[in-house]
């Protein structure tokens, strides 16, 4: 066989087993879409980068935490079989409030994973209120203050001087 007419017939050969191959595959899932991609993409950067349209406030997320929260957390933040999201009366103890640098991240990690067991099931205003009780029930804002895109990213949360950032360019 000639030099040209074995390249073609190599390169005809890899192309044919190239279809070959993908009429093989199991044909298990489909393209994802941006729309889907969307879905997924909801990180929220500690300057606010990301967060969504919504308001809350504490009073509105007492009622959200007793319907969705208080069987985990307990009560009044503390107490349950969960993580303690308070100090009780006349302690002070790390709780993730406390401890987190960026008021942000309560809000980013209670909309992605909260509630147990329905996670990402909470609308931007749920999700607003509840950051804006537990702050409030850590004297992180007054009772009365409301959260959204704008305030939630001004809060100044206790540690935030505690941590060293390992992005030290994304205040």
């Amino acid at each position: 066989m000639s030099m040209p007419k074995c390249l073609a017939f190599t390169l005809a050969l890899g192309l044919n087993s190239g279809a070959a191959v993908a009429a093989d595959t199991p044909g298990l899932g489909k393209p994802v879409s941006e729309a889907d991609l969307a879905l997924w993409d909801i990180s929220i950067g500690p300057d606010g980068t990301g967060l969504p349209t919504g308001t809350g406030t504490s009073a509105q997320g007492a009622v959200i935490y007793a319907q969705k929260c208080a069987l985990c957390h307990g009560k009044d933040g503390y107490g349950g079989n969960n993580v303690a999201l308070t100090s009780p009366p006349g302690r002070t103890e790390r709780t993730m409030a406390l401890y987190v640098p960026h008021a942000t991240t309560i809000f980013d990690f209670t909309r992605r994973a909260m509630p147990w067991p329905t996670p990402k099931t909470l609308t931007a205003d749920e999700t607003y209120s509840l950051t804006a009780y537990i702050l409030a029930r850590n004297k992180g804002i007054g009772e009365n203050d409301v959260m959204n895109k704008e305030t939630l990213p001004k809060v100044r949360m206790p540690n935030r001087d505690g941590f060293v950032s390992r992005y030290p360019d994304k205040k």
